[in-house]
Formats: C-alpha cells, sequence, structure tokens
C-alpha cells in the first residue's frame, strides 16, 4: 500500500470551507444543522468525527454530497491509524488469505 499524506480533518474542511466563508458562527452552524452546539464544536476542532447521520446533515444544509464527507473521514482515520498497521502485521501475520471474492 502507499503512503497516504495527510488528510486534513472533515472538521478543519467544514470550519474553512463552510463556515468561515458566510461568517457563520458555530452556533448557528450548530442550529442549521439540527445538532448541539457541542457537536459542531468537537467536530471543527477535530475531536468528534462525521457519522453518516451528520454527513447527510451537512449534504443537506451546504449542499455537499455525503459521500464526500464520508471519503474525507475514511481517509483521515486511515491516515491516523497508517502506523498501527505495522504492528497488526507482525501479530497477525505476514500472509493474507487468499479469497476469491476480493
Amino acid at each position: 500500500m502507499s503512503a497516504m499524506h495527510n488528510p486534513a480533518h472533515p472538521g478543519e474542511v467544514l470550519k474553512r470551507l463552510c463556515l468561515e466563508p458566510v461568517n457563520l458562527s458555530v452556533t448557528e452552524a450548530a442550529e442549521r444543522l439540527g445538532v448541539s452546539r457541542k457537536t459542531i464544536s468537537k467536530i471543527i476542532n477535530g475531536h468528534g468525527s462525521i457519522t453518516p447521520e451528520m454527513a447527510v446533515r451537512l449534504e443537506l444544509v451546504f449542499g455537499s454530497t455525503a459521500q464526500t464527507w464520508m471519503n474525507m473521514q475514511t481517509a483521515y482515520d486511515l491516515w491516523r491509524i497508517a502506523g498501527l498497521r505495522k504492528t497488526l502485521k507482525k501479530t497477525l501475520g505476514h500472509t493474507a488469505i487468499p479469497h476469491p471474492v476480493f
């Protein structure tokens, strides 16, 4: 697997591309999204994740697709645990079990 670059946390993208350009406060964003201020604050500060439900909310409020938000979250999560891959490989073994579906 090739090395991944350091992707931005989706919360950073939310803050810089959705909230800041229209001077939308965290409180206002939370109200529009129908969630608590704490929820949005956690996400934009990198302490919360984009769930499928939140991705749909973001799609409906900001016009971006839920799939885009989920892809960003997945890329970030995989990058974050990249170091664990080596440890797991040693623990689980180096040979993958052949599987006809994949």
